[in-house]
């Protein structure tokens, strides 16, 4: 994914952060100083974002010099220096924050993501996100996901179908859910069904489904399912599902884990920009 990509939601947090530019640097600092300056890593993690990073600054002024010292997704340790950049000290200081805003999140992101995809090494199971991200930063937040080793799930609402329980509050059956879907959406879209029990999953098989959904169910309940379900169709499980039990649910055999604190309760890595003394 190509860093322009990301224009509009870089350009949106820099419009937030200077809606009428940085009135202390540019009122205090000489306009021909120049700076050099570091990204340093306080810890260890997953790197992710330090082209988000770079095009921060190209936007901002593209003299500035970015050179990284780590690529999206290989790790680092603590007291890294993930990158320099060099160039006029107020074009630094405008893009300081907003830079590291995005590098902090998102590497707190891919980072979380490891951690998930290292606990099911040896198993056939696959780490996916949810839509559980902060708005406008979608995009983002998902690409940070691949970068800890995930797979994205549906990008939006428009891209599968996916009948959860609201859904079939205000349907009749799953099955004719499934049906309606099937002869309604573009031939080649996927069709997945949420279900709590045997008697769903069953359901939602027998009515042509693509993928079933396990949700929120303890495992014994999710034993059975899988056993039913024999590789019929690819099964996933989700539920505020933590890293302590990841590995006892892929060992059941289901092909999917969804984890929603992917991106909605992880921890921004702690990284600074140090500028360097003359």
């Amino acid at each position: 994914m190509k860093a322009e990509e990301f224009d509009p939601i870089i350009q949106a947090a820099l419009r937030e952060d200077m809606p009428d530019g940085d009135i202390t640097s540019e009122n205090i600092i000489p306009s021909d100083s120049r700076s050099e300056a570091v990204f340093l890593s306080r810890e260890e993690g997953i790197m992710a974002g330090i082209e988000v990073a770079k095009r921060v600054f190209e936007i901002i002024d593209p003299r500035v010099s970015f050179e990284m010292n780590c690529r999206d997704g290989q790790p680092f340790r603590k007291g890294t220096v993930l990158a320099k950049v060099q160039g006029t000290s107020v074009s630094l200081l405008k893009g300081e924050r907003t830079a590291l805003n995005f590098l902090q999140r998102l590497s707190g992101i891919a980072t979380t993501t490891r951690q998930f995809v290292e606990a099911l090494v040896g198993t056939k199971t696959k780490i996916l996100d949810t839509r559980k991200t902060t708005p406008g930063m979608r995009i983002l937040e998902k690409y940070a996901v691949r970068m800890g080793g995930g797979q994205n799930h549906r990008l939006n609402l428009s891209e599968m179908v996916m009948i959860k329980d609201n859904h079939l509050l205000l349907v009749a059956s799953i099955k004719e859910a499934v049906q309606m879907a099937r002869e309604k959406v573009n031939p080649g879209i996927k069709i997945e069904v949420e279900v709590t029990n045997l008697a769903q999953a069953q359901e939602a098989v027998s009515a042509g489904a693509d993928m079933i959904m396990l949700d929120n169910m303890p495992l014994a309940k999710m034993k059975t399912v899988v056993d039913w379900v024999q590789g019929r169709v690819p099964v996933e499980v989700s539920g505020n599902v933590r890293l302590e039990e990841v590995r006892s649910i892929a060992s059941l055999g289901v092909d999917f884990i969804s984890v929603g604190s992917l991106t909605h309760s992880y921890k921004s890595l702690d990284i600074a920009l140090e500028f360097m003394r003359g």
